[in-house]
């Protein structure tokens, strides 16, 4: 149901501030959160779940007027498919996450599981397909070759259903294009983009989305700044992956999607345009990877 979570979120092993940033300067013009984890409850201990309505409001309130609400695992795509029907400005992403897919094949479950995925991308408000691809950081080798399997399994889905593919790659780049070689459709978003600038190249030769997360604003990450400063505005999507991977300055508590103006600020900067265009580029990027809404 879209007034519960369907989880929390996990703990990282150390003390972190807990405490929602406060809002960011609204953007100029209107932009979507690519990819967002509403379903995912996040925050100081004790304070009430942070409800999809709150967030949606106060996203749109600094310019986030659209989200795509990804459900990864069987609550989640249930949880997506109801949020994207009840909420005007959201649409779902349907998927078992990489890290899902070993865990049900070991329990049996992993066909049953794919085909509520099958039956939710025919929903007219699911617009991709995932988060589904290859995550060598958590999945031991046993576990990958069903991982590829299940992979295979949402790339046919995706295919058949024309919905666009919404790729998790962590730690995975060169077996997911490989997997991707064999057979991608027409619409391939690149979430929470890990790659380097030879990886963002390859993808734009092919006409794919690279989405950028908080991520793109650490310190550390200029590898990644340098991918975005190589692709060009046309395959550049925006997201927050939220309730994780919150921008600077707040790395580290808790994310949604109101703190996307920080994101996309360090993204033009990076990209040497102004805010307003970025912001025209990816609203229009939006609907050519999941259409209008």
């Amino acid at each position: 149901m879209t007034d519960a979570p369907t989880r929390g979120r996990k703990g990282g092993g150390r003390a972190r501030d807990t405490s929602r940033p406060p809002a960011p300067e609204p953007l100029p013009l209107p932009v979507a959160d690519a990819h967002c984890h509403m379903d995912i409850a996040d925050g100081a201990e004790g304070e009430e779940w942070y409800s999809p309505e709150q967030a949606i409001a106060d996203a749109a309130a600094v310019g986030i007027s659209r989200i795509v609400q990804v459900g990864c695992d069987r609550p989640g795509v249930r949880w997506a498919v109801e949020a994207a029907e009840r909420f005007p400005t959201v649409v779902a992403g349907v998927a078992l996450h990489p890290n899902e897919a070993p865990l049900l094949g070991a329990a049996g479950e992993l066909d049953d599981a794919l085909a509520e995925v099958d039956t939710a991308a025919a929903h007219e408000r699911v617009r991709a397909v995932g988060e589904t691809g290859l995550d060598f950081f958590r999945t031991a080798e046993d576990g990958r070759a069903v991982q590829e399997s299940s992979f295979r399994s949402h790339i046919e889905i995706a295919d058949r259903h024309g919905k666009a593919l919404m790729i998790h790659d962590r730690d995975a780049h060169a077996d997911v294009l490989r997997v991707l070689a064999d057979r991608a459709p027409d619409r391939v978003v690149f979430h929470c983009y890990s790659g380097d600038a030879d990886m963002a190249r390859h993808c734009v030769e092919r006409g794919w989305f690279l989405s950028f997360a908080g991520t793109v604003t650490f310190k550390n990450a200029e590898g990644l700044r340098e991918a975005l400063r190589v692709t060009p505005l046309d395959n550049v999507l925006v997201e927050t992956d939220a309730p994780y991977l919150t921008p600077m300055p707040y790395r580290g508590r808790p994310n949604a999607s109101y703190l996307i103006p920080h994101t996309v600020r360090v993204m033009a900067q990076v990209k040497g345009v102004p805010v307003e265009k970025l912001c025209l580029a990816l609203a229009a990027n939006t609907e050519r990877a999941f259409g209008s809404w």
